[in-house]
């Protein structure tokens, strides 16, 4: 491993957490310059205040600092672009960390080739949001179990029903999770907190403790049937696309809670608005679309048993922080020589 390197901050970035990174190793020379940066608008927004723009001397100096490094901290521009160009500028980029879990997706739209990917690492932050994720997740359910969407549009229509309708148990039914990963498996044990038993699919299936069935993709079907709740946290690639289809929410027991957590592509939307129209499935908890930002006639806003997110659910006012421990852990793994985790997929992109 080089000796010293240079290390350059692409995207906003809070003083103590740059400070944070330079402590890692005297050997690594931090490069942060915030007034080339746009403002956060909110905790961990990375890719600025859009209305930001340099002028052209800044520009020359935004590239010229990350052309000098070998390490870089988030996509420059935060943007598939600028990934693009910053590896073709670059001959000596070694390693970039993204802000993202799921990089993957901005990676194939770099449009680089294999040649050019191969040159250097990307890094994702898979893991950082497996928390908040999860517990989105488990509001999904507990709403689609304790019918919070009837209950508001109850209390938005001043109606108090004669008849009292039950809620369902959590405690005892069956959730399956496909794609048990860090966000997964994070969700499987909140809901084994809950009392669920879960099952779940993997690309390599293997015993995980606590899981009650582990399957690939080709066992789903059978494993829907038997599921109270489906939790979906896989990334969006050519495998997973429009993975839940007509096909397979009709393997779904009537009245499955269904929650999206991973990637919009994953969905079929019309195939789910069918399933939740036919009442194969009850409630829909959706924090990420094929298309976003969702578009406005989607019939998904009006549907009366579906939330709708703005793919926000993994934010939380820790993110940054929580990102940082995580490159900072990476970085110390980058300069001891050892294998980086979380690397980015660049033949299947996630």
């Amino acid at each position: 491993m080089t000796s010293s390197i240079t290390l350059a901050i692409a995207v906003p970035l809070e003083a103590e957490l740059v400070e944070q990174i330079r402590a890692v190793d005297p050997a690594v020379t931090v490069i942060y310059e915030p007034e080339l940066l746009p403002h956060e608008r909110y905790p961990a927004d990375h890719a600025g205040d859009p209305a930001f723009k340099r002028t052209p001397a800044q520009e020359e100096r935004y590239w010229a600092m990350l052309n000098s490094a070998q390490v870089l901290y988030g996509f420059p521009n935060e943007s598939p672009a600028g990934l693009a160009r910053i590896a073709r500028e670059n001959p000596r980029l070694q390693w970039i960390h993204a802000m993202a879990a799921g990089a993957g997706g901005a990676a194939k739209a770099s449009g680089l080739d294999q040649d050019i990917l191969q040159k250097f690492k990307i890094t994702t932050s898979a893991g950082v949001h497996a928390l908040p994720l999860a517990e989105f997740a488990a509001l999904g359910i507990l709403n689609g179990f304790k019918r919070s969407a009837e209950l508001a549009q109850d209390q938005a229509a001043r109606t108090w029903p004669e008849l009292r309708i039950p809620t369902r148990l959590v405690n005892g039914s069956t959730l399956v999770v496909t794609g048990l990963g860090e966000i997964g498996l994070e969700t499987a044990r909140i809901a084994r907190a809950l009392g669920m038993k879960v099952s779940g699919t993997k690309r390599s299936v293997e015993h995980i403790d606590g899981i009650e069935q582990v399957v690939d993709n080709t066992g789903l079907p059978a494993l829907l049937a038997t599921a109270d709740a489906v939790v979906n946290t896989l990334p969006g690639t050519a495998f997973t696309e429009n993975l839940f289809n007509h096909e397979t929410f009709a393997a779904m027991k009537p009245g499955t809670v269904f929650i999206n957590v991973g990637r919009g592509t994953v969905v079929d939307e019309e195939a789910l608005l069918e399933a939740l129209n036919n009442g194969q499935v009850s409630y829909a908890c959706m924090d990420v679309f094929a298309v976003e930002p969702l578009p406005q006639d989607s019939p998904l806003w009006d549907h009366p048993r579906v939330m709708v997110s703005p793919h926000t659910s993994a934010l939380s006012a820790a993110e940054n922080r929580l990102i940082t421990e995580r490159f900072c852990s990476n970085l110390r793994t980058f300069l001891d020589g050892g294998d980086l985790p979380h690397l980015v997929d660049t033949v299947h992109f996630y």
